[in-house]
Order: structure tokens, then C-alpha cells, then sequence
């Protein structure tokens, strides 16, 4: 075999590795909860938050197969600590409110305390373990 062609494979090799560590990394973050202060002035009102407790509130639309399991996932915290309100909004049917809150993809959720401020956004589907961490504080 040539040096040539030796480097070649060297070379395609490389670029996949990097390639999949791209990929590893983005999908890591997908799910990741983040705090969300920077986004505190924001108009909530429609948005159907409770003034009692935290709201938990998710975009989705029905094309969105990974939006059924952010459902999922939010109706069994939801069910687990009934303080917590759910509110979820179709992208498509008020693309207003997602436009308002910066929704730039699906499904995204957002965490917002008793008086309507964000506190917690994420994208992607989060872990149920996640959420309910972010929400029991906020329940004190």
C-alpha cells in the first residue's frame, strides 16, 4: 500500500472521530436543564401559568415525535408533585407565544415559579429526575 493511500485513511479516520465527537457533544446537551435568569423580563401574560405554584410549560406540535416524550415525562412529575401546574402550547396553533418566549426549536420547555418569572428552559426531552430537581425548590 502507497503512503499515499495510507494517508488517506489516516486522514478519513480523523474526520470521523471529530465528526462523532461533534455529534456526541450536541446530543449531550440536548435535554440539559439551564437556568434561565437573563430571560426574567419577559411578557407572560395568556400563557395560562398559575399564580399558585411553579408551571411547567412545554411547546409541541403534532408532528413533533419527541414532544410525546416531554409529555410523558411532565405528567409523571406533574402527578408526583400536584403543586405543579402543566401547561403545554402548540407551536403552530400560537406561534405569538413562542415567538414572545424565543422558541426556536421543539419540543422546548420552560419552568416559570408562582409569579410568572422563567427560571428553567431546556430543549429537548428532559429527564424526569432533572425536572424534579428544578421544581422541589421552588415548591419551598
Amino acid at each position: 500500500m502507497s503512503s499515499s493511500m495510507v494517508l488517506v485513511i489516516v486522514v478519513l479516520i480523523a474526520a470521523l472521530g471529530v465528526a462523532y465527537i461533534i455529534g456526541r457533544l450536541i446530543t449531550l446537551r440536548a435535554g440539559l436543564i439551564k437556568s434561565s435568569a437573563e430571560a426574567a423580563n419577559i411578557d407572560t401574560s395568556g400563557l395560562g401559568l398559575s399564580d399558585t405554584g411553579p408551571t411547567v410549560l412545554h411547546f409541541s406540535a403534532e408532528w413533533c415525535g419527541p414532544c410525546a416524550g416531554v409529555r410523558r415525562v411532565v405528567d409523571q412529575v406533574c402527578d408526583e408533585l400536584p403543586e405543579v401546574s402543566h401547561v403545554e402550547i402548540d407551536m403552530d396553533a400560537n406561534p405569538e407565544a413562542a415567538r414572545r418566549l424565543s422558541v426556536l426549536s421543539l419540543p422546548t420547555t420552560i419552568i416559570f415559579d408562582r409569579d410568572g418569572r422563567p427560571r428553567f428552559r431546556t430543549s429537548g426531552v428532559p429527564k424526569a429526575a432533572d425536572l424534579r430537581s428544578v421544581l422541589e425548590p421552588l415548591l419551598a
